[in-house]
């Protein structure tokens, strides 16, 4: 697999995402969509961290909005803004990782140190998916793999079916990167499975040097 800044991306959000669906009570951190199937669950089951996954959406929408008014700051005044969004998003996981091992491991989703991680990690996702979708955007999403499972088969299908040669050399390289990007993700999840099963929250101590890793080995091709 080759490592670049969309790979490593990919592989954090699935361990994002799955480290804070094991420690925060099922909150998605990445995907957080997700979380209104969750409250619901949690409505009917009686868990908690109802009020978490509530304010995930807002907080997302909220640090999204914000990451692109940055973004026309950085602009204006003629700084790199590429570098500028991986950095805010390595100073919002290493918080997020830095409450998760203190504070740590949470016995309610809807405590404050339990919400403030959440949030703080929900952050850090929402400000990679506007980095990715300005600065990245011909690369495969890093944080949502249905609609990129469901080109790899529409792909797949194509093969099958027989296409011109043009065509299939097309869908060769975007089932190269699509498939790098879902592998990458996919990693991610077993890796923080195994992690948070083995060191609990010291697990979080891993997406900082990963965000930081992205930082290091950014795509200059990419706008800075």
């Amino acid at each position: 697999m080759k490592l670049t800044v969309p790979t490593l991306l990919s592989f954090n959000a699935g361990y994002v995402d799955t480290a804070g669906f094991l420690a925060l009570h099922g909150l998605f951190t990445a995907h957080v969509t997700g979380n209104f199937v969750t409250i619901g669950a949690a409505l009917v089951l009686g868990t908690s961290g109802i009020v978490t996954k509530l304010l995930a959406l807002p907080t997302f929408c909220v640090v999204v909005v914000l990451a692109r008014l940055l973004r026309y700051r950085l602009i204006d005044r003629g700084w790199p803004v590429l570098k500028t969004m991986l950095g805010v998003k390595l100073l919002l996981l290493t918080i997020g990782g830095v409450l998760a091992i203190h504070y740590g491991p949470f016995p309610r989703g809807d405590d404050g140190f339990a919400m403030l991680t959440g949030l703080t990690l929900v952050a850090g996702m929402a400000v990679q998916n506007a980095l990715q979708r300005v600065h990245l955007g011909a690369a495969p999403p890093t944080t949502l793999m249905t609609g990129t499972t469901t080109q790899i088969m529409l792909d797949v299908g194509d093969l099958l079916q027989g296409v011109p040669a043009d065509q299939k050399d097309a869908i060769h390289v975007r089932l190269g990167r699509m498939g790098q990007a879902l592998l990458a993700f996919a990693l991610g999840c077993a890796m923080a499975a195994l992690l948070y099963a083995g060191v609990s929250t010291w697990c979080f101590a891993l997406p900082p040097l990963l965000a930081l890793a992205a930082y290091l080995h950014r795509d200059a091709s990419a706008g800075g």
